[in-house]
């Protein structure tokens, strides 16, 4: 195996101009998680059946999610020297006809397809870069999702992979990588977005010989998929990252922390750090140099609070998924008791661009102090669902309206909920407010793990707030008492007003519930436990006056089969 980075590039750089100037027709399928919900599976041994019963020879690759998740099963097809032509929702039966006028007639059906991108296409196709979800993407973190292939380390390196690891271990100090980041202006994208730079330079002024640089994708938010998608669709830019800030930090031990169960961006991180050792990114002596770094991927149970940073070193260690109190921080005493620093996976992923084209290049992107892109996750009410990287400073309407085209059906917008159960509920009225960390807190919400959910007049406010509620309140490791039964307390009282049943001064009660959790729970999960009620009330406090005075549901959710209660774990 060759161990020069530059005849590596060179390579890769070969195989990669092959797949679309050679003679061979290259078709990609989505298998992210969203692909193969949908079928891509079972769409991939389609096409190659079709093409074996035709003779036809193609490169086949599964790649991961472009992020238009609502029109999954997504196939492109590249002819030699021609344009990728995308298929959306393609099923097994439309394979064979998909195939015939496409690869044996060379005459894609305008019916049938999505759009196109390239430059080597006609008027018959829309060019998909201008399709709603695209125009207004700035992809970063995301640059390679849905092109390349994750299980080929070749794709990433022919694309400009490792090569901000090369530029940062050949010709930088690790001061000057910090110094980059904190030119940058990154802030973590796991919810506190705590400025990165300013993180990483508590572990390294650590002298302690042993650091770990620890990646959370528990990523167990409802609502939330692109740690998951980023994983699926390129898991090199997250192991480049954590190279990175191991390099930045003095760290030579890493862990990627992936919640078990979800498959597909497991084996294909461990595939991308098993390839990574094998061509000498990883491990000791990287480029000849004597920096070394040995990374490994770490699985938790179904546990949302392992998350919390101290929590996953628990998991990590062998013990149960609970905060531990501090100080000390993770920075003086973290996993087996070194010091340590925990990114989350877009955090991570955004570091090689960000070192390949410098700190002022990501800046330049943003607004204020919200700097470079979010990643969110849109699901609900919305015409276009779907993961997209968007510059900080568009509102929510924009990315309620321009980007996912709008709420389904012949309905209108009442409410998102941003940031994870933990985050707010914003009624149709706050859509003026731009993607920016200070923005959002303003009006009672976070923009935290990048989840926003939409929901339409027909939806019960007092009810989605009680389906949050029970999800925090069975998430609760159960640790501290503010938490575990303040929890308890919100979801009986929900259950009562979403029941019509209320109790005189339970508004009441709720509140001072709140604030005892947020004053004496050990972690972020008790502390922000009281923030969807809060913002609740502030925007809907109206249909919480309706269920509990007038003792009706404006929407009919509460009085209907449509309502079902949640039986209160103790």
């Amino acid at each position: 195996m060759p161990d020069d980075f530059q005849q590596i590039k060179a390579q890769a750089e070969e195989k990669w101009a092959s797949l679309a100037s050679g003679d061979t027709p290259h078709i990609r399928v989505g298998t992210a998680l969203c692909g193969k919900a949908a079928g891509g599976l079972a769409v991939i041994e389609s096409i190659r059946r079709e093409l074996q019963s035709r003779d036809i020879h193609a490169t086949i690759s599964e790649v991961g999610c472009m992020g238009l998740c609502f029109a999954e099963p997504l196939v492109d097809i590249t002819m030699p020297g021609g344009s990728r032509v995308f298929y959306a929702g393609v099923t097994s039966d439309a394979v064979p006809e998909i195939i015939a006028s496409h690869l044996v007639e060379k005459k894609p059906d305008p019916d049938l397809v999505l759009g196109l991108l390239g430059e080597n296409g006609t008027g018959d196709f829309q060019d998909l870069a201008q399709h709603p979800m695209m125009k207004d993407q700035v992809r970063i973190a995301l640059r390679n999702a849905g092109t390349i292939d994750p299980y080929d380390i070749h794709q990433y390196v022919a694309n400009g992979g490792y090569s901000a690891l090369y530029k940062a271990v050949t010709g930088m100090t690790p001061e000057e990588v910090l110094e980059e980041v904190n030119k940058s202006g990154l802030r973590g994208r796991g919810g506190a977005a705590f400025p990165t730079a300013t993180k990483w330079s508590f572990l390294a002024r650590s002298t302690e010989p042993v650091k770990y640089i620890l990646c959370n994708c528990e990523e167990g938010d409802p609502g939330a998929f692109n740690d998951k998608g980023i994983l699926d669709s390129d898991p090199h830019t997250l192991v480049e990252g954590m190279i990175l800030a191991g390099y930045a930090t003095g760290a030579r031990f890493g862990y990627i922390f992936i919640r078990h169960g979800h498959e597909g961006p497991i084996e294909r991180t461990q595939t991308a750090v098993k390839q990574a050792r094998e061509l000498g990114f990883l491990g000791d002596n990287i480029f000849e140099s004597d920096f070394g770094f040995h990374l490994e991927v770490a699985l938790t149970g179904d546990s949302y609070v392992s998350g919390e940073e101290t929590a996953l070193m628990e998991a990590i260690e062998g013990g149960r998924a609970m905060p531990r109190y501090r100080p000390p921080f993770p920075a003086q005493v973290g996993l087996f008791g070194k010091p340590s620093n925990i990114n989350n996976v877009k955090t991570l992923s955004y570091v090689p661009e960000i070192i390949r084209r410098g700190g002022d290049w990501f800046a330049g992107i943003g607004q204020d102090r919200s700097k470079g892109t979010a990643i969110l996750c849109l699901s609900g009410d919305l015409v276009h669902p779907g993961m997209v990287e968007l510059p900080f400073g568009l509102t929510l309407g924009d990315v309620v309206y321009k980007v996912a085209g709008g709420v389904s059906g012949d309905r209108k917008l009442k409410l998102l909920q941003t940031g994870g159960p933990l985050g707010g509920v914003l009624g149709s009225a706050q859509m003026d407010i731009p993607l920016d960390f200070e923005a959002m807190a303003g009006v009672g919400a976070i923009l935290g793990s990048g989840g926003i959910i939409a929901a339409a007049d027909d939806s019960c406010a007092v009810d989605l707030t009680r389906s949050l509620i029970a999800f925090c309140q069975y998430e609760s490791c159960g640790k501290c008492f503010p938490c575990r039964l303040g929890m308890t307390h919100l979801l009986e009282v929900l259950e009562r007003i979403c029941e019509l049943r209320s109790l005189p001064g339970d508004l009441e009660l709720m509140r001072k519930v709140g604030q005892d959790m947020q004053a004496g729970s050990l972690c972020g999960h008790g502390q922000l436990g009281f923030n969807p009620v809060a913002s609740a009330l502030r925007y809907f406090g109206d249909e919480f006056e309706e269920h509990m005075v007038n003792r009706r549901c404006p929407t009919g959710v509460c009085a209907s089969e449509r309502y079902s209660p949640v039986a209160v774990r103790r």
